[in-house]
């Protein structure tokens, strides 16, 4: 089976900022002297609630730019700059990628940073040609995480269903994206990725998905354009 390609994450934003709010409770004047004492201690409580989340937060992050950097390294069988992070087997790099995405979804299970850890062990274990790995990771990620990052585990899960002659699950994972598209996986992509699920199938509606893209200006239009070519769809 042919490796299934990786989608990009947007490491210039590993995850999106989570709106953290502390209520505070206020009397009126003539309450605050009875309630001093109590609303003093809710204030320094929430205060040390609010440094403890984000303080997590910070960990959470910095954990997973970490793994990320394990993630990105290849293989290097040659001389490297001094103090340069490199494997010299895959065997090697999968053991790390294992290690510390393992570790981050472990240790911080429930977090977005987990969600996005759970993906590219998903995504890595595709590359290696681990589709069992790779579904059960991406599914873990496309059920525990927000709506983008679920939306990318999906959209990796289609294709994996796809590429194993799952057609009927990988349309219905395609269809749930383009009906819901998120700031991650665009309504263009999900929309690509259906088109070539279902181009044997249903090549009237993959072309009607396709040909809005073709219209338009940019790198849509340029793979919209390829893609009818390849999928045997251009009039």
């Amino acid at each position: 089976m042919d490796r299934i390609t990786r989608h990009d994450l947007k490491t210039d934003k590993f995850v999106e900022e989570v709106a953290h709010s502390v209520e505070y409770l206020e009397g009126h004047r003539s309450q605050v002297a009875r309630y001093g004492a109590a609303v003093i201690a809710v204030l320094v409580a929430a205060g040390g609630i609010w440094w403890y989340t984000q303080s997590r937060k910070a960990e959470r992050q910095t954990a997973l730019y970490d793994a990320i950097e394990t993630y990105n390294t290849r293989v290097n069988t040659g001389s490297a700059p001094e103090g340069m992070k490199i494997f010299r087997t895959e065997a090697e790099r999968n053991a790390a990628i294992a290690k510390d995405l393992g570790g981050l979804v472990q240790k911080y299970s429930g977090s977005d940073e987990a969600a996005v850890a759970t993906y590219l062990l998903g995504v890595n274990a595709a590359d290696q040609g681990n589709i069992a790995d790779a579904s059960r990771y991406l599914k873990q990620a496309a059920e525990g995480g927000n709506a983008d990052y679920a939306s990318l585990a999906k959209l990796s899960l289609a294709d994996i269903y796809f590429a194993e002659g799952k057609t009927a699950d990988a349309e219905k994972m395609a269809r749930e994206i383009v009906a819901s598209p998120t700031t991650l996986v665009s309504k263009e992509q999900a929309s690509l990725s259906l088109a070539r699920i279902i181009a044997k199938t249903k090549p009237d509606e993959a072309r009607k998905l396709l040909e809005p893209m073709r219209t338009t200006n940019g790198t849509a239009s340029r793979v919209a354009i390829q893609a009818m070519a390849d999928l045997g769809l251009a009039k």
